[in-house]
């Protein structure tokens, strides 16, 4: 068995001649090594097709997540030009303006030309692939208000797989699973890593990363030994398990990536865990996912997590302002070298030419090393630990943000000045983006529900801020520069005035919100995101509602309904 996907099931066999077909007629397409071919597709068997074939007809594969509004899928479209896109039915119309120019595939067609074609593999001579040819462009975000592609090779894939084989080895009675969007470089681990190995994957729906009962329900019944999942999301699934219970008891490996790791959260785990090792990943999309590891085994606890030390064939620097290396315990920006660097940003060659630099330090020619903007200092142990950023890129619950990004969007509106969006930290675990804005005119007036509706047509959720705040004038420090640790934390929103949650029902679910958001109180008019909820948070709403009242709430309900005063579905 290769892949499950809930009622559904793909042996190693029938995958490989269905991906055998796709790939033959995907080259008689035109595809071929540095070709790209984009994906929508919703996680499901389908997907595991696709991906494959477009590997094995020597391409690159770009992921256009279906989650993505409008704008966002057409720049990506526009700017990786694939040479063919492969979706569903329900999907083509999110991409219907932006197909004229490549053809459009149907996995679901069964009278689809490909069904013809040969179930042997491609002859493999016949494509020239290298180890520095693309395997996939990954869009990340951008400082400059577009989002921007990385270009991994097929070399920096594999050294990361052969890495984990050789130091967390895949025995034969394991089962993964895939839970990561495809938008997001973990999931070139989850899909692909089993899969080199003959292990079973279950393909998890994108619904249970919003409901966490029924994630850790499945999680526990295919009874999964390796699981990745960013610090966040990990100690949001340990609320929801009771005081005594083990946690995910088959799990043998837990990957915690995407955000630091709390001392106090890894203890958490390893205190629950039967038998897991908790290992920190330190990485990005640049540098094929990972490029750094610190391993907690069962039974040890620990005062301070740092991001560990590089893995194979892979080369971490810390360097001062001048490039040159610092001592042991001085701080630096980290710099990454070896077999991991991706090629750079897809028809951004300035940016490419400004993050990745020729690497002084190698002795391998043209070998170069990857500018990450993050910074750290060398442990007495040979270990990294992370200090943080030296610039305004930003992790949330695992996305990777560039504020800028976001303020450039704010300023397309005409009646905004200048606008600034950090990452606040009030509650500890808790960040959350918020945005400050001054108008052009002081009388005017922006709603705080216009400016979200404008970003959530342009920007993917994650990216949209939980608080809007107006101000006159930005705080400034006495040499004229932004102030922004003195910008204020945002206040709930009163404008609606309070009125108290009418029936069992609200005043439960208000108890709730005020709870999971740390407010002394919640009217039936708040809205739940302007008072600082977000993606997770509505998450642990959910869990608490159905523990404590047996209610189900889908995260798709929250967001329709966000006033305490609109919970009619419930």
């Amino acid at each position: 068995m290769a892949v499950v996907y809930e009622d559904s099931q793909l042996g190693y066999g029938d995958l490989n001649r269905k991906a055998n077909q796709l790939a033959h007629y995907l080259r008689e397409l035109g595809v071929a090594p540095d070709t790209r071919v984009a994906i929508c597709l919703e996680r499901n068997l389908d997907l595991m097709v696709a991906l494959l074939a477009v590997l094995k007809a020597g391409g690159a594969y770009v992921p256009l997540d279906p989650a993505y509004p409008a704008e966002r899928l057409r720049f990506m479209l526009e700017d990786s030009a694939p040479i063919a896109v492969i979706t569903q039915p329900h999907l083509r119309e999110i991409l219907a303006s932006n197909l004229d120019s490549s053809p459009v595939l149907d996995l679901t067609d069964v009278a689809a030309p490909w069904q013809r074609y040969p179930e042997s593999n491609p002859d493999r001579a016949n494509t020239k692939l290298a180890p520095e040819h693309l395997a996939y462009i990954i869009y990340t975000s951008g400082s400059t208000g577009q989002p921007k592609g990385v270009m991994g090779t097929h070399q920096a894939i594999m050294n990361r797989f052969m890495w984990m084989y050789e130091r967390y080895p895949l025995n034969s009675d394991e089962v993964c699973c895939a839970k990561s969007s495809l938008s997001f470089v973990d999931s070139i681990w989850e899909l692909f890593g089993p899969l080199l190995r003959g292990i079973k994957t279950v393909l998890l729906p994108s619904r249970l990363n919003h409901d966490l009962h029924h994630l850790t329900d499945t999680l526990e019944r295919h009874r999964v030994t390796r699981l990745v999942l960013v610090p966040s999301m990990l100690r949001t699934i340990l609320q929801i398990y009771k005081p005594g219970d083990v946690v995910l008891p088959e799990l043998r490996y837990c990957f915690t990536s995407g955000e630091p790791l709390p001392s106090s959260l890894a203890n958490d785990y390893l205190k629950v865990s039967r038998k897991g090792v908790l290992v920190n990943l330190y990485g990005s999309s640049e540098i094929a996912a990972d490029a750094t590891y610190y391993e907690i085994k069962s039974g040890k606890l620990v005062s301070s997590v740092a991001i560990g030390r590089p893995i194979a064939n892979t080369e971490a620097y810390i360097l001062d302002a001048h490039g040159e290396p610092v001592p042991v315990g001085v701080p630096g920006e980290l710099y990454i070298g070896g077999a991991g660097v991706a090629r750079g940003y897809l028809n951004r060659p300035d940016l490419t030419a400004e993050r990745f630099l020729c690497d002084p330090f190698s002795q391998k020619p043209g070998a170069r090393m990857y500018r990450t903007g993050d910074l750290g200092r060398w442990l007495p142990d040979g270990n990294i630990e992370f200090l943080g950023r030296n610039d305004f890129q930003v992790k949330i619950r695992g996305f990777r943000i560039e504020l800028g990004e976001i303020e450039a969007c704010l300023k397309e509106n005409a009646r905004i000045r200048d606008a600034v969006v950090i990452a606040r930290e009030d509650t500890p675990g808790d960040k959350r983006l918020v945005a400050y804005y001054a108008l052009v005119q002081s009388d005017a007036a922006v709603d705080a529900t216009e400016l979200r509706s404008r970003l959530s047509a342009a920007l993917p959720e994650y990216m949209v801020p939980s608080a809007f705040v107006p101000l006159g004038a930005f705080p400034l420090t006495p040499n004229g520069k932004l102030d922004r640790s003195a910008l204020r934390s945002p206040e709930p929103d009163s404008v609606r005035g309070f009125e108290a949650p009418q029936g069992e029902m609200e005043t439960a679910l208000a108890g709730i919100w005020a709870e999971v958001l740390k407010l002394e109180r919640v009217g039936r008019h708040d809205n739940f995101f302007e008072s600082g909820g977000h993606s997770l948070s509505a998450v642990r709403v959910i869990a608490k509602l159905r523990q404590a009242l047996g209610v189900e709430l889908t995260i798709g309900d929250l967001f329709n309904r966000p006033n305490l005063d609109r919970k009619s579905v419930v």
